[in-house]
């Protein structure tokens, strides 16, 4: 799948903890693109924890992406 189908889709599609995505969307963080646009420390700011932060990077992994748009 193209890279910028996957970023135009809803974090749902990342499958996180329902506490997460929660946070996520109170901060209007709607998107994947959303997330990945995001520096770990912006994700600390918004009270995740490091296994929370730790989970959404395994699940960008998954989809050939990193933290700080870095894609694979």
């Amino acid at each position: 799948m193209k890279k910028q189908r996957i970023l135009e889709k809803n974090i749902e599609e990342l499958e996180l903890d329902r506490k997460v995505l929660t946070i996520l969307k109170e901060n209007s963080i709607n998107k994947i693109e959303d997330i990945w646009k995001m520096k770990r420390k912006d994700l600390k700011d918004l009270d995740l924890t490091d296994s929370q932060i730790s989970n959404i990077t395994i699940k960008l992994q998954l989809y050939g992406l990193d933290l700080n748009k870095k894609i694979y």
